[in-house]
């Protein structure tokens, strides 16, 4: 038999489809020892089901609705106002009728209720709908009662709830309404009460809003209210508001707004021990849900009543810990991909991370660098902040700033650091003075080909492994992988471009008043894999413009039959043969390349097609040997410049004899710096495409259902299924499900393990008003129209564009070919694309906070890549 009401003692967690977020919630907290609750009911799911069924009206306006998209406003406002409009005339049948009559003679008649919406989506852990329907107060009577539970129902339709599920991919016919009738309170004093501060993410700080009368005055922004922070029993802040305004309920029903007497409006609200009580409440409800709450009270006659709980969603979750004081910088905003990382990627990442690997911690789908031992250490503390800098300038500034909480320091836990390389900095000196003696560009071509000879080798070796031995010999040659890349050969030569990098613009700028003179000197290098990248995909471009049925067909183009359906077109064998002949060379790249998991170039080629239209669209189509050539002439031009000016100055003879050589060096060497992620992503497609392999006889066995599956398992719980030929599949389910909210989230750079969120600020006080401000990376000043550009298959981009994204990598290199600026919101001086706007010479500002929402799509920008700042036009 369906049931059409419940009391709230009857309803606990399991019965969300039933009674919704808010309903499940109510039963719950009705349970807590010492928590007081206003008695209530639900009216379930189940009734108003059996107002929507059978309705051919309702259908139809339903049928309408799952049609439409964000960009469609004004016919989402006028389909959701007829469905609103048919639900509060449909008449509610007499079995419903009866069995919310019945209840509410039980809890009195004559009592004023609140009548409120409870969606079955509502307050999940993992999404809020608080909010997107409608709340009813001082409500007299059954009649009127049941009139505002029509309003409820019809309020799942209101043109933001519909806009929201629609943004959060919840299907409209699947969100069902329950409606909370709940005895009224007639509060002194009522707010909300977070049990983690809402502002800076920090769980062991409650965080209090009250206000006079009724909470909606709060809710709805009519007032400012107080605000008070508590931390383990005692009060850290009190701001007392100047409260003007009240709701108080009317005795007929309804409320109304009161002015509130001059003498109590700068009164504070609750009183310390109030504050405390409360306080102790809402760690209470937070144990009991295990979880930090939002939490609505209200205060009469000297007792707390809780009218809601539910679960605060946008905190970003926290790495596990053993509970002492830790420190986390985000990983991704180092390596340029604050996407989320599949469990399979993680493992990856820790394997082959230089330094950081045994300190990583995952949350919320990304990787942090557990910081606390090096910050704890003065030596430690200095490496890490200006390593961070280089790549970051906010994450080097939160740090920063929270180093200067003192007492905060004295509490880090002591041990052995991320950061230690005393034992491998004394290995790269030898090389280095012999490099620097030779400057022979030798050693750099040498030094590829003998890693590029080992990558074939291990190629070779590994096609003839599956199995138990297949994931052993992956282990073990991520280990020595990481001992070559950061042995002597490689780091030696990526020292040598940094030193070389940091003299030639620190001794210009010095001696003759030049910023970043690196900039153009090191244009058109050779060696540098990137940048040779972005090249010869304009090569391949300048072929495709050639044929226009080409370009007609990339416009539907399919990965699973691309190379076939080229063959058939007019000039297509031949794009064919460039395309073919470039992911040769570069197929093993991606967007988010540092996560194995990615697809690749060489498995999704139509990914290289916006970047190839783009350069078609945007660029005379100069062949890359002409570009590079005018790289050269311009880097070789202002050699001499500077040359002939140091020798005008007191002692210029032996000035532009050093920076002369000075200049060779970083002309020779500069390059390498791209050389070692390529080779480890190269080796990343080996591993990847030895691993798909296996696990197609797993399909086959029908252990797994999706290959794709794997990526949802940390390396060694694939070892152990390909070993034991067992999988459990609910560890593989839950993670797909924690990872449709994990790539929402936002990483922060840098946070506590409290939760706490630390920020950083830019120093550059120059900048005009109103501009936003970024680290200048490349030099020069540009104006254009911003594309923003958030994926890279989504890139459209015509002559004169500046593109502004989150962040680049490698992969999004060949785009720089067509764009006359760079602004990105992750990023510091010797991240990637920083090295490649020097390399080709566009003005870049990377690390503007939000620049991706601040800029507009189509809007005319002016960016400063001297300076670090960009104005909107």
């Amino acid at each position: 038999m369906k049931e059409y009401v419940l009391s709230f003692k009857q309803i606990n967690g399991t019965n969300l489809p039933e009674v919704g977020g808010k309903g499940a919630n109510l039963g719950e907290l009705s349970k807590i020892a010492g928590i007081i609750v206003p008695e209530g009911i639900c009216v379930t799911t189940e009734a108003y089901k059996k107002i929507v069924e059978d309705n051919k009206e309702l259908d139809s306006l339903m049928d309408q609705l799952s049609l439409l998209s964000l960009k469609d406003s004004e016919k989402i406002a006028q389909v959701s106002k007829k469905i609103r409009l048919v639900i509060e005339g449909t008449e509610i049948p007499k079995d419903i009728v009866m069995a919310i009559s019945l209840e509410i003679e039980k809890l009195g008649e004559k009592h004023p209720y609140a009548v409120r919406s409870s969606a079955t989506a509502e307050d999940l852990p993992l999404a809020s709908f608080a909010g997107q329907q409608d709340t009813y107060l001082n409500i007299l009577g059954i009649d009127s009662i049941l009139e505002h539970i029509r309003r409820c129902w019809a309020s799942l339709y209101t043109d933001r709830a519909v806009t929201y599920r629609i943004q959060n991919r919840f299907e409209h016919r699947k969100v069902y309404l329950s409606v909370v009738v709940q005895k009224m309170i007639f509060p002194e004093a009522s707010g909300i009460m977070f049990t983690a501060d809402p502002i800076t993410g920090n769980r062991k700080v409650v965080s209090i809003d009250a206000s006079f009368g009724l909470g909606e005055a709060l809710v709805s922004g009519l007032v400012n209210a107080d605000n008070y922070k508590v931390r383990e029993e005692n009060i850290l802040e009190k701001k007392v508001a100047t409260k003007k305004i009240a709701i108080y309920s009317l005795q007929g029903g309804g409320t109304e707004e009161r002015e509130i007497q001059p003498q109590q409006q700068n009164v504070q609200t609750l009183t310390d021990e109030e504050i405390l009580r409360l306080n102790d409440i809402g760690r209470r409800i937070e144990k009991y849900f295990k979880r930090p709450q939002d939490i609505e009270w209200c205060l009469f006659n000297g007792e707390f009543y809780i009218v809601q709980s539910r679960p605060i969603t946008t905190l970003y979750p926290i790495p596990e810990n053993d509970g002492k004081n830790r420190v986390y910088a985000s990983m991704g905003h180092l390596q340029m991909m604050t996407e989320d990382i599949k469990p399979l990627g993680m493992s990856f990442c820790k394997m082959l991370s230089f330094w950081f690997g045994e300190n990583l911690n995952a949350a919320g789908g990304r990787l942090f660098i557990d910081g606390t031992y090096d910050l704890a250490s003065p030596i430690g503390r200095k490496v890490l902040i200006t390593s961070t800098g280089k790549a970051d300038i906010l994450m080097k500034n939160a740090l920063v700033n929270l180093m200067k909480r003192k007492d905060f320091v004295k509490t880090l836990p002591r041990g052995k650091g991320s950061i230690n390389m005393s034992s491998g900095i004394l290995s790269w000196i030898p090389p280095i003075i012999k490099t620097y003696r030779e400057n022979n560009p030798i050693i750099i071509e040498e030094l590829i080909a003998y890693n590029e000879k080992l990558i074939l080798e291990m190629e070779e070796r590994i096609k003839k492994l599956s199995g138990d031995e297949l994931l052993k010999f992956i282990l073990q040659d991520t280990k020595d992988l990481k001992a070559t890349l950061t042995g002597p050969g490689n780091m030696s030569m990526m020292a040598i471009g940094g030193l070389v990098t940091n003299w030639v613009n620190s001794k210009m700028e010095k001696w003759l008043g030049e910023k970043n003179v690196v900039d153009i000197l090191s244009k058109s290098v050779k060696n540098n894999v990137t940048s040779e990248m972005g090249l010869a995909l304009l090569d391949v471009s300048c072929i495709v413009a050639k044929y226009p049925e080409v370009i007609e067909y990339f416009k539907d183009a399919k990965d699973d039959t691309f190379f076939q359906d080229l063959s058939k077109l007019k000039g297509g064998v031949v794009v064919k043969d460039a395309i073919e002949e470039y992911l040769k060379l570069y197929g093993m790249r991606c967007a988010g390349e540092i996560d194995i998991t990615k697809p690749r170039w060489r498995e999704k080629p139509t990914a290289l097609i916006p970047m190839i239209i783009s350069t078609i669209n945007s660029s005379e189509l100069n062949s890359s040997s002409i570009i590079f050539q005018q790289g050269l002439l311009e880097a070789e031009g202002k050699e001499r410049d500077l040359l002939n000016r140091l020798e005008q100055l007191p002692g210029g003879k032996r000035k532009a004899k050093k920076a002369k050589k000075m200049f060779s060096m970083l002309r020779n060497f500069i390059g390498f710096r791209e050389y070692p992620k390529y080779s480890f992503i190269k080796r990343f497609q080996i591993y990847k495409t030895a691993l798909l392999k296996e696990v197609s006889l797993l399909v086959q066995k029908g252990l797994i259902k999706e290959p794709e599956d794997i990526f949802y398992l940390y390396f060694d719980e694939l070892h152990e299924v390909i070993r034991t030929n067992r999988l459990d599949y609910s560890i593989i389910n839950k993670r797909k499900a924690d990872y449709e909210i994990y790539e929402k989230l936002t990483p922060p750079r840098v946070m506590t393990s409290e939760g706490e969120i630390i920020t950083g600020e830019y120093n550059n006080g120059n900048i005009p008003e109103g501009a936003l401000a970024g680290v200048a990376v490349s030099s020069g000043v540009i104006e254009g129209r911003a594309r923003v550009v958030l994926k890279l298959e989504d890139a459209n981009i015509e002559e004169g564009d500046i593109l502004v994204t989150t962040y680049t990598d490698p992969s999004w290199t060949p785009l720089f070919v067509s764009v006359k600026g760079l602004v990105t919101e992750v990023g510091g001086l010797m991240t990637h694309g920083a090295v490649v706007t020097r390399e080709y010479g566009i003005p870049g500002v990377v690390g503007v906070e939000n620049a991706t929402k601040l800029i507009k799509d189509g809007q005319r920008i002016r960016i400063n890549g001297t300076e670090g700042y960009v104005e909107l036009l």
